[in-house]
């Protein structure tokens, strides 16, 4: 497949599932759902510079991060979804957007996850420029999400530091460029105690011309942590309106 792949073994009649990672996140975390999402054959996206691609450079931007990935990826020629937490998220429409400015086939679904509508302005500042100790501890305070294990050993800090410091460069210089609405329907997760508004989550509408729905999970930012099971649902009911589409069915 890629490198850039970890996928689950194919199912009968399942749409392929590509999931996004969050930033200074790994492709391990959304494998795990191949367990669950009975209905999905799960492609998990392994970024570079995180286990087994510690040597390779993370691109320097989101558009050039967007090209390498769709250099080197051989999408699925069935249907297909995109579903993308945080980082992601933003990833995943970038990818579509690609996509679609090159007129190749869509994923019948984005899903977005823990991330503000791209044309918002994004309210960080330059994290990726601090040093390693100093922006584990921003990143903790803002969001969360760093095991213990990692912050305990000064060898995964480092490794955990680089994987965010090569994220947050992305996200940090993104500037969002205006184009028409995709053609593809989309469905907006979050937390109810993330810092990211309902009305932030509701601007993703702007940006489909094909119908958008917006659902709050409870707990905070990695809500899809805390509590996995309702995500998993509400994915698993995403893919059944997929795949219940007579047009084109998986």
């Amino acid at each position: 497949m890629s490198d850039w792949l970890l996928s689950g073994a194919p199912r009968a009649a399942a749409c392929d599932l590509y999931c996004f990672p969050h930033g200074g996140g790994t492709a391990a975390e959304y494998l795990r759902w191949s367990r669950d999402l009975r209905t999905a054959r799960v492609h998990a996206v392994q970024l570079p510079g995180r286990v087994p691609r510690l040597t390779e450079a993370m691109p320097a931007s989101m558009r050039e991060l967007v090209e390498a990935f769709l250099a080197e990826v051989p999408l699925a020629t069935g249907r297909f979804v995109f579903f993308g937490h945080s980082l992601g998220a933003l990833f995943a429409y970038e990818v579509t957007r690609a996509l679609a400015a090159a007129g190749r086939p869509l994923p019948a679904r984005l899903v977005v996850s823990g991330f503000r509508a791209p044309h918002l302005p994004y309210p960080g500042g330059q994290l990726h420029r601090l040093p390693d100790d100093e922006l584990l501890d921003a990143v903790a305070g803002l969001h969360g999400g760093l095991p213990e294990e990692v912050l305990a050993s000064a060898e995964l800090r480092e490794l955990a530091a680089g994987a965010l410091r090569a994220d947050y460069r992305v996200l940090e210089t993104y500037v969002w460029r205006p184009g028409d609405p995709l053609p593809v329907p989309l469905t907006v997760f979050g937390g109810e105690d993330d810092r990211i508004t309902t009305g932030e989550l509701e601007a993703w509408g702007e940006h489909t011309s094909a119908g958008a729905s917006v659902r709050r999970f409870p707990g905070g930012h990695f809500y899809l942590r805390e509590r996995p099971a309702p995500v998993q649902r509400a994915l698993a009911g995403a893919l059944a309106s997929v795949r219940a589409d007579r047009r084109a069915p998986c």
